[in-house]
């Protein structure tokens, strides 16, 4: 499979968006809601507060191989998001990355209106939630805040963009090894720190990576990072001993996780069952024309697998387009009966 780019989609730089269906999360499940919505012949617009699609997939396992997607014997997380992508492509997919929805209120018309935190305000004819567990945002490098974009990075969408770099990536999980792994043909060099001795990482991403000859630091922590207006080095402190040792380091990859919470929405008036969002059979929230798929939401029997997420925002989109045209039909054929 060909895999398309999956570097970070900026922003739309306008302010007010005019759409059919707003879907707010642009993992798997609202990809494939954004396709599906093209499908039904309703404009749609994709916002998520990650500047890259494929939600948790392209955050923290993008090169990790998935079994449980029907068709797919295997199937990369990186290859799975730029097929998704390609689906929804010819559908032209208005993508609001890098912005979280805030506010949710109404029109005159009774049409959801959603606020942006980077200021942009979409109305709809209906939202779609599919945030998988809520907002992702990175867990800070403490040392490293002031080299956000000049050296520290949270995502590695392109291995490229640090060719002939050295690296520090630090953490312990699958996205650390996966990158670490990913940028070892084209950095100088890479050097992977760890708090701990023990890894979050499988078993086998973690051989890998010693198969590779990269060096492992484990028991400690990047405690500064020095540079002339751009990354130059670090100093990495034994968190026993207190002895510093200085690395070489143009990119410092900080994968150390990411907090999830569901932020403003869980102050929108939706029903939530264990900080889930409660739906009915039609992925209906209570609010008027807001619905949510996917590991977000919550009713007796849920399943979270990402192939159920693709069916419920199916149903979820739908249903949203009988909302938005009641003389709609629910049911909209199928796809094999379409003119591609």
């Amino acid at each position: 499979m060909s895999v398309l780019s999956d570097e970070p989609v900026a922003t739309d730089a306008s302010r007010a968006v005019e759409t059919d269906v707003l879907i707010i999360g642009a993992g798997p499940s609202g990809l494939y809601g954004a396709y599906y919505t093209g499908f039904r012949g309703l404009r749609v617009a994709v916002m998520d507060v990650l500047p890259l699609r494929g939600g948790q997939i392209s955050a923290m396992y993008p090169e990790k191989p998935i079994f449980d997607i029907a068709g797919f014997p295997s199937v990369r997380g990186r290859d799975l998001v730029a097929a998704l992508v390609a689906q929804a492509e010819p559908y032209g997919p208005r993508y609001l990355l890098g912005e979280r929805a805030v506010e949710l209120t109404y029109d005159s018309d009774g049409r959801p209106v959603v606020r942006g935190d980077q200021g942009t305000v979409v109305r709809a004819g209906a939202v779609v939630i599919t945030g998988g567990v809520g907002t992702f945002t990175p867990r800070p490098l403490p040392a490293g805040e002031d080299y956000l974009g000049r050296g520290q990075v949270y995502f590695v969408p392109d291995a490229a963009a640090h060719a002939d770099h050295d690296v520090v990536v630090v953490g312990g999980g699958d996205s650390a090894f996966d990158w670490a792994a990913m940028l070892a043909p084209v950095a100088r060099s890479v050097t992977l720190v760890h708090r701990t001795g023990r890894f979050r990482a499988h078993r086998a991403s973690v051989d890998k990576v010693r198969t590779l000859g990269i060096e492992i630091i484990t028991d400690s922590e990047v405690s500064a990072l020095h540079g002339d207006g751009r990354l130059e080095r670090v100093e990495v402190r034994h968190r026993v001993t207190q002895d510093t040792r200085p690395l070489p380091a143009r990119t410092v990859v900080a994968a150390l996780g990411f907090l999830a919470d569901l932020g403003p929405l869980q102050h929108w008036g939706l029903a939530l069952n264990a900080r889930k969002i409660a739906v009915d059979t039609r992925m209906a929230t209570n609010l008027p024309r807001v619905f949510a798929a996917g590991d977000i939401t919550d009713y007796p029997g849920k399943v979270r697998l990402i192939s159920v997420g693709f069916g419920e925002v199916a149903t979820a989109v739908n249903n949203a387009a009988t909302v938005i045209d009641p003389e709609a039909q629910l049911f909209p054929g199928h796809s094999t009966e379409k003119e591609n």
